[in-house]
């Protein structure tokens, strides 16, 4: 039955699909300097005050820059501050606000960058995962900090 579920979630994505379109496929992260292009399931992004959208190779990178806006500033990798950030549920690929979704962290699902928190819309799809790739626990945004970030990096 998951098998199943997790087939129709597929399926649904590849024809309904609404995520993260790529914007530039010779990008890299600003974080880790890895290609977007090429883990395009992991993608998020970030508006930033002026208007301009940044992309990040996954939930990790794009949290270590928004836990260090100031200095990416200073170094002019930023432009200006940000002003919100998405990411893509890991099962169905669609866009979500990245303060409004869940988090599972220590699966065995690992990101672009090693240990990483796996993106989701709601409690329920971050379940569903869990059950095939195990985790130690689903947490909201608010849960994630700039300490999480800095263990998840070691």
């Amino acid at each position: 039955m998951k098998k199943f579920i997790l087939v129709i979630c597929l399926v649904a994505v590849s024809v309904f699909g609404s995520g993260i379109k790529l914007l530039d496929d010779n990008a890299s992260d600003l974080a880790y300097q890895l290609p977007l292009k090429k883990y395009p399931q992991f993608l998020c992004e970030a508006t930033l005050e002026n208007g301009k959208v940044v992309q990040f190779v996954s939930v990790k990178a794009m949290m270590q820059v928004y836990f260090h806006q100031e200095y990416f500033i200073k170094h002019k990798f930023l432009e200006t501050k940000i002003k919100d950030i998405y990411i893509q549920d890991y099962l169905n690929g669609t866009k979500k606000d990245a303060k409004r979704s869940v988090y599972v962290f220590g699966s065995h699902v690992a990101g672009p960058h090693g240990d990483d928190l796996i993106p989701f819309k709601d409690n329920y799809s971050a379940n569903l995962f869990k059950l095939k790739y195990g985790g130690t626990r689903v947490m909201p945004f608010e849960k994630v900090t700039i300490g999480l970030i800095r263990y998840l990096d070691m």
